[in-house]
Parts: C-alpha cells; sequence; structure tokens
C-alpha cells in the first residue's frame, strides 16, 4: 500500500497526480497584481518596483557587539535590521536581577537602559533605516526606548520606520515569554498601537505573528487561522477606541513561516493574502485598498533545520527563500544554517544574507510579478488552504474569538497535537528527513564552528547599569514611576507615561517591576 504521507502536504491536504484545468480559479479570486483580493500581490509591479526588504535578524552579547554586527550587515548589503533580545529584556528584568543570571546576552541582545538602546544604533541613521524590533511582553518599553534616542538624535518620531512585534497573544499561544495577564497584557500592546497610529505613522506597531505558531508544531492552515484569528482580537481593540478599519488597517503588519513544502507555502502565503482582504473588505467595512493589503514578513523555519550535515541547512533555507519570494512577501529573513547548533557567526550570517542576494539578483524571479499565478496546482492548493483556514476562523468565531479559547488552553493544545503527530511521523521513518533519519553519517561530526557569548558579558552588563543608576536624577526617575504606576491603576495610555520613565532613566526592569505590582504575573496553567 502507498504510504498515504507521500501524496499529502504537511496540512493534510490531498496532493492530486496531476492538476488541469478544471482547477483554474475563477476571475473573483485571482484577479491582478495589486487589485482585490490581491492573490497576486499587493503591488502592481511587486518586485520590478522595489525588491523585498532583506532583514536579517541579529543580536547577541552586548549593544556594542550587536551594533557592530548590524552596520556590518547593512555593509554587506541588508536592507533592514532586526532585532533579537535576550530573555531577560524579553521578560522585564534587569541585568543584574536574579532571574537573569546567566541569561543576559544569550540568546539576544540586552537592552535595559536608554544608553544600551543609544549604543546599540550608534552610527545608524533612524530616518533612513527601517527597524524591527523583535519583542513582545515588554513592547511597549523598547518603543519607548526606540523613540526616546530618536528624540534626543533631533528625529522626528513620523520619520521612523519599521515594525514593532508587539503581539502579546501568540505568546500565550505558542510561545511563553509573557508577563502579565491576558488582559493587561492586552491593554498594554494596544496602548503601543493606538499611540503609534497617531504619533509615529509610518512605523508598524504590531506584526501579528504566525511564525511562532508554526514553530511551536501547527501546520499552514492552523498557521493562518490562529494568527487572523488573533488579528481580529486586536482589530476590535483598536476599533473599541474609536480607529477605523481603514486607519488600523494600513498600519497592521504580520509575520509567517516558511516550512519545506515548496507548492504548500507557496499557495499558503497567496490564500493568507485572499483571506485577509476579504476579512477587511467583508467583515470590516474597509473601504481603502491599502487597509486590505496583507503586507507580511517571513523568517524561514529554524525548526526545519537540522544540528545533522548542518550544510544541509542552507539548502532548505534557500529553497524556503525562493517559496517566500514566489508567494510575495514584503520582508525575508534567511536563517544561517548553523542556528540548530547555536547563534550564527558572520561566515553563515554572510551566506544567508547572499542567499536572498542571489535570489534577487541572478534567478530572474523578481522580474515576473506572481510567477506561479495560473498553475493549476498551486491554484487548487491556495483554494484548498484557503477554505480550510476559513472554516476554521469560523469556528474561531463561533467559540467567541482566540482571547477565552487561549485561556482555556484549547489552540495550545491543537498545536501541541499536530507537532506530536508530525515528529512521530519523523521517528517512525515515515517523513524523511536527510541527514536526520535517512542518508545519515553515522557518527560523523560536524565540524561547524559555533559563536559562544562570553559568561563576562553579564558581569560587565551588571556594571554598567550600577554606573548608570549612580549618575541619574534619582528623585526625577521615582518621580516617573510614581505617575505610571498611578496611570496603571486607571485607564489611560500608558505609552507617554512609560516615555517618560525611560527620558527621566529609569531601567526596563524597573518600569516593569510597577507594572507587576499593578498588574501581577501570570504563570500559565
Amino acid at each position: 500500500m502507498t504510504d498515504e504521507l507521500a501524496f499529502a502536504t504537511p496540512s493534510g491536504i490531498e496532493v492530486e497526480r496531476y492538476y488541469g484545468p478544471e482547477n483554474a480559479p475563477g476571475p473573483e479570486n485571482l484577479g491582478n497584481p495589486g487589485e482585490y483580493p490581491f492573490t497576486r500581490g499587493i503591488q502592481k509591479n511587486m518586485y520590478r518596483g522595489r525588491l523585498w526588504t532583506m532583514r536579517q535578524y541579529a543580536g547577541f552579547g552586548t549593544a556594542k557587539e550587536t551594533n557592530r554586527r548590524f552596520r556590518w550587515l547593512l555593509e554587506e548589503g541588508q536592507t533592514g535590521l532586526s532585532t533579537a533580545f535576550d530573555l531577560p529584556t524579553q521578560m522585564g528584568f534587569d541585568a543584574d536581577a536574579p532571574m537573569a543570571k546567566g541569561e543576559v546576552g544569550r540568546t539576544g541582545v540586552h537592552i535595559g537602559t536608554i544608553e544600551d538602546m543609544e549604543t546599540l544604533f550608534d552610527q545608524i541613521p533612524l530616518d533612513q533605516v527601517s527597524t524591527s524590533l523583535t519583542i513582545n511582553a515588554t513592547a511597549i518599553v523598547l518603543l519607548a526606548f526606540y523613540a526616546a534616542v530618536a528624540k534626543k538624535r533631533g528625529v522626528a518620531l513620523s520619520a521612523l520606520r519599521g515594525t514593532l512585534q508587539n503581539d502579546i497573544l501568540k505568546e500565550f499561544l505558542a510561545r511563553g515569554t509573557y508577563i502579565y495577564p491576558p488582559q493587561p497584557s492586552l491593554r498594554l500592546s494596544a496602548d503601543a498601537m493606538e499611540y503609534s497610529f497617531k504619533h509615529i505613522p509610518q512605523f508598524h506597531p504590531i506584526s501579528i505573528s504566525g511564525y511562532h505558531i508554526r514553530e511551536a508544531g501547527s501546520d499552514a492552515v492552523q498557521e493562518l487561522a490562529f494568527t487572523f484569528g488573533n488579528a481580529e482580537v486586536y482589530l476590535k481593540e483598536m476599533l473599541s477606541r474609536g480607529l477605523s478599519a481603514d486607519q488600523c488597517g494600513t498600519r497592521l503588519a504580520f509575520f509567517f513561516g516558511c516550512h519545506n513544502h515548496f507548492i504548500e507555502e507557496i499557495a499558503k502565503f497567496r490564500a493568507a493574502r485572499r483571506i485577509w482582504a476579504k476579512i477587511m473588505k467583508e467583515d470590516y467595512g474597509a473601504t481603502d485598498p491599502k487597509a486590505m493589503s496583507l503586507r507580511f514578513h517571513v523568517q524561514t523555519c529554524g525548526s526545519t533545520l537540522t544540528g545533522q550535515q548542518p550544510e544541509n541547512n542552507a539548502i532548505r533555507v534557500a529553497l524556503q527563500a525562493m517559496s517566500a519570494i514566489l508567494g510575495g512577501a514584503q520582508s525575508l529573513h534567511t536563517n544561517s544554517y548553523d542556528e540548530a547548533l547555536g547563534l550564527p557567526t558572520e561566515e553563515s550570517a554572510r551566506l544567508a544574507l547572499r542567499t536572498q542576494q542571489i535570489l534577487a539578483y541572478e534567478t530572474g524571479v523578481p522580474d515576473v510579478v506572481d510567477p506561479v499565478g495560473g498553475s493549476w496546482a498551486i491554484e487548487k492548493l491556495t483554494d484548498d488552504i484557503e477554505r480550510k483556514a476559513l472554516e476554521k476562523i469560523g469556528a474561531i468565531r463561533a467559540a467567541g474569538g482566540m482571547t477565552p479559547l487561549i485561556e482555556k488552553n484549547e489552540p495550545q493544545m491543537e498545536i501541541h497535537d499536530r507537532a506530536y503527530q508530525y515528529q512521530s511521523e519523523i521517528e517512525s521513518g515515515r517523513r524523511k528527513i536527510v541527514g536526520m533519519n535517512v542518508l545519515m553519517d553515522g557518527e560523523k561530526k560536524s565540524k561547524t564552528k559555533i559563536l559562544k557569548v562570553s559568561l563576562k558579558l553579564e558581569k560587565e552588563a551588571v556594571s554598567r547599569l550600577q554606573k548608570f543608576k549612580k549618575t541619574r536624577n534619582q528623585t526625577v526617575s521615582d518621580r516617573s514611576l510614581r505617575n505610571l504606576e498611578t496611570a496603571a491603576r486607571g485607564k489611560e495610555n500608558l505609552f507617554p507615561l512609560i516615555l517618560s520613565c525611560v527620558e527621566s532613566r529609569a531601567s526596563l526592569g524597573e518600569i516593569c517591576g510597577v507594572l507587576r505590582t499593578v498588574f501581577g504575573e501570570h504563570h500559565g496553567g
């Protein structure tokens, strides 16, 4: 009997032996590039007009070290920055906190003060470079750090371009770096969004992230359905604050993963655009085409990379990147081949960036808008994914939306079940992974160099923090923190209060400590 895995996508969609004209899409679902429902891309000329942003994710150790990596990447031709923060920064702890011990600078850069943020972006023109801040529970504080640095340099907030991840719902759903309970967490995300819509108009104050849902083990259909379910929560919160669907839609950004099944991933991106366009137009009454346009960043999936034969990962990344480009992404991060082993070295980071550049300059693919459009196989899979995702979105709505479902742990369990199934397929050998369960090298060890972060950096970070606190006006700093606590007990937007704390030289840990006092902590369940 033929193995059923052989002819089905990882989402369980059956792949036909071949496709024909009967699978051609209707004109209402295809259309032209740059036109509703945007199946073929959100711009008329797509990459002919401007290439996707090459936004390599980077961050480790100190702000000074990461700044050096940022400037090197820009010199190598990267066109946008994406900042990885360490766990203490993500969880709102200063370098000297007991909970931060052993973690400072390990999985990203540590940013605890406005001085750290100034160092991180030293010699980088904030009004010229688009910057992504990949942070969630403490997103509102990091945005305040970034805004404060811009103000000190005389850069208008209206000139800042980039993206704040700020998607706290997916932290409860798939990733786990939350601090406060769901409702105050959502308030902080929404406060940052509302302030940005009004005062930082070129900045996308949220990147609603399917990537982490996919990395946690979901399939492509779950990734889209849960992401758009989360998006509806944020959108409704903004509408309740008096903003319109058109105002919000133009500033929302999305973030998806890219897995190994080449044609399913292309179809997923095309289906995602169509789903979001229909949601915004039909369900929320958007009239501005830009508000219906799904703008998204893609990162190749780290969960697809193997520690065995790590050089093979370069091939996986190249193919995933190609599917993201054929799918019409606005920006792209290509993982380094050594990321299953450690933080990327300069050598592996350069190869990851060159992968994008070769696809951009040597393949000819960007010359044609939606070059796979009209492929019967691609179009049928696009339809299949759209149908299945919309069915799941309908079930989410019927259950009251994502917030109560997350509180009941239901989507988390769905993801866990799918991840277990996928891993079982690998371990049984039914799903083949080259170098892991087929074509293995035995006991041969990889010679790949691994980047290691020195533990000395933590001591240096603590020393800098102590010096920072000694040189500030403690009375002014304390007053700003008291004002924040008072405001947090009310209902006003907290971003101006947090910005005042940052400018009075309060630290990340102090600001988050005040919010912990008011909101409490969430420990899952």
